[in-house]
């Protein structure tokens, strides 16, 4: 029996990437922000169309946990994804022991200016969902001190496996990974202390995040298929840490977030499809979309549901 028998979501996988058309090049950019040089990343232009700013999560990582995966979106909008302050080709921040995450949201509409871009919609996943959500409060809140009567900075949003609004999620996260794994890779993340990622050790935080990775996958064959990526910023694992220690609660900043926003979440997830319904219940106009045998990444797991759903919405099909 072959591996794509074996693995219905990786027999979806390939089936629905040899139906696309080759992906468009990406253009690299240096844009200077907030004191900090970042990589910014952008597809083709695509006239009268708002473009889409991708916001990867993993706090360890580059872009390039989004691209290629949604270069499907790439054939009717411009795509725009960014190295993250102290990560990938971006610039380490000043004074990097004391970042957070509330610092890459307010990064964002930094970066629109910078770009020039009046209006775009924007697209987070898993912690980059929260940062999306941060950077539209941040939005909401330059808005409201120009007193602006103008567009909008974000059209629309969609959260992908979005992290949840305050961080009850967060602690029992790694007995749901060992739940979801079995033989050598349970093993693997059960000899990993989750307390240890209170601490910034960029070494345990990649290793950790290594182990944990075929969890995030509903389909455990499909989850052997792929090489789980090495975390490499301190910056990242800074940022980890405080949130692991300290916990977070943004309710109160997010009330204000107004955009029309899409709640796209991967009903086999270990983070729950719960906290993708308190999300949108928080937001003012927000519309749950459960993709069904799909885990943290529906967009590899489930496209064809996936990409339907963005693209109608971005498209711009009402919320019901």
């Amino acid at each position: 029996m072959t591996s794509q028998e074996n693995s219905p979501a990786l027999a979806r996988y390939l089936a629905f990437r040899r139906s696309l058309p080759p992906r468009p090049p990406l253009e690299r950019r240096t844009v200077r922000a907030r004191g900090i040089d970042f990589a910014v990343y952008l597809t083709p232009s695509v006239p009268d169309v708002p473009p889409l700013l991708c916001v990867n999560g993993g706090l360890l990582f580059d872009h390039k946990l989004l691209w290629p995966a949604l270069a499907p979106l790439a054939a009717s909008r411009q795509l725009i994804f960014y190295d993250q302050r102290g990560r990938g080709d971006s610039g380490v921040p000043p004074g990097m022991q004391a970042s957070r995450i509330e610092f890459d949201g307010g990064d964002m509409p930094a970066l629109r200016t910078a770009l020039g871009i009046d209006q775009w919609d924007v697209l987070g996943h898993s912690w980059g969902g929260g940062i999306a959500m941060l950077g539209a409060s941040a939005e909401a809140a330059l808005q409201r001190s120009a007193s602006s009567a103008g567009l909008p900075a974000i059209r629309r949003l969609v959260l992908v496996n979005a992290v949840g609004v305050s961080s009850e999620w967060l602690p029992p996260l790694h007995e749901a990974g060992l739940a979801r794994l079995s033989a050598a890779a349970r093993d693997r993340l059960a000899a990993l202390d989750p307390a240890r990622l209170t601490v910034p050790d960029l070494a345990f935080h990649a290793e950790y995040a290594q182990a944990f990775f075929p969890a995030w996958f509903a389909d455990q064959q499909f989850a052997a298929s792929v090489n789980p990526p090495l975390g490499t910023s301190a910056t990242g694992a800074v940022i980890a840490a405080r949130l692991r220690r300290d916990g977070y609660d943004w309710r109160s900043a997010l009330r204000d977030v107004a955009p029309p926003t899409l709640v796209v979440h991967g009903a086999a997830d270990v983070l729950p499809l719960s906290e993708a319904t308190r999300t949108a219940a928080l937001l003012g106009e927000a519309q749950v979309v459960p993709v069904e045998e799909a885990g943290h990444n529906p967009f590899w797991e489930a496209p064809d549901a996936f990409f339907a759903a963005v693209q109608a919405f971005l498209g711009g099909a009402p919320l019901p």
